[in-house]
């Protein structure tokens, strides 16, 4: 049984999924404002857009001026762009009108076992915290899924100004909680920013991996750190 005195988690697809597919919502706000656009062709569009953006302005451009919503509102018109629509008078009201509803609950839902999950975790006695490559958003998200309440802090990549896998955002978490590297722990989906992140700092960490998708990580990663499911998780752990 491992002893833990803090608990931090990601989110998106950790506790929280898109609860319809991006293209398809999209699609839908384009329709609403007069435009045909296949879901497909935006989901392409949004994966090469959302990755020049990352690779132009990492963690939302803030070293260079910008603020997470211009960020967002750049990546969604050129998504719009790549899948062929050069309206741009009516780009702008559909990126700001998307912008706002990612906001919303109707466009995220918990994974299934999370809330059940996170109410045992807390019962345990173990603080916990969401460490999170997210903009400002996120606070107001995980307040509408409820959830927010089990969390000590919420801290995004945007509010602290480095994102994971900067060893920096795992070693201040540990600062302000004044908890010992052993006695803490992280979970979340990526290899790299969840898995090795947080293990260089000396935390203990675990991978949740999604039902019916193959993880590349899988042969790197023992599996007792392996999560099929987060209800497995409160079994492993005990306060330290």
């Amino acid at each position: 049984m491992l002893k833990l005195r803090l608990l931090t988690w990601d989110v998106k697809d950790t506790l929280l999924r898109l609860r319809i597919p991006l293209g398809e919502s999209y699609a839908a706000e384009a329709r609403a404002h007069g435009l045909q656009v296949e879901a497909e062709a935006l989901n392409q569009a949004f994966r090469q857009a959302y990755k020049a953006q990352g690779q132009h302005f990492p963690n939302y451009g803030l070293d260079r001026g910008l603020s997470s919503k211009q960020w967002w509102l750049d990546v969604v018109m050129e998504t719009f762009r790549l899948s062929g629509v050069r309206e741009d008078k009516v780009l702008l009201p559909i990126a700001e009108k998307l912008y706002y509803d990612y906001c919303s609950k109707r466009n995220w839902e918990l994974l299934p076992g999370a809330s059940e999950t996170l109410q045992q975790c807390q019962q345990l006695g173990i603080r916990m915290a969401v460490i999170s490559n997210f903009d400002r958003r996120l606070s107001e998200i995980l307040a509408q899924c409820d959830i927010q309440k089990h969390f000590d802090f919420v801290w995004s990549s945007e509010n602290l100004g480095f994102a994971k896998p900067d060893k920096r955002i795992f070693l201040e978490a540990l600062r302000i909680s004044k908890v010992p590297p052993p006695l803490a722990a992280h979970v979340g989906d990526s290899y790299m920013n969840d898995y090795r992140a947080p293990r260089e700092v000396g935390m203990h960490s675990f991978l949740i991996k999604t039902a019916g998708q193959p993880a590349s990580w899988e042969t790197e990663v023992p599996q007792e750190h392996i999560l099929p499911s987060l209800t497995c998780l409160p079994s492993l752990i005990e306060k330290g």
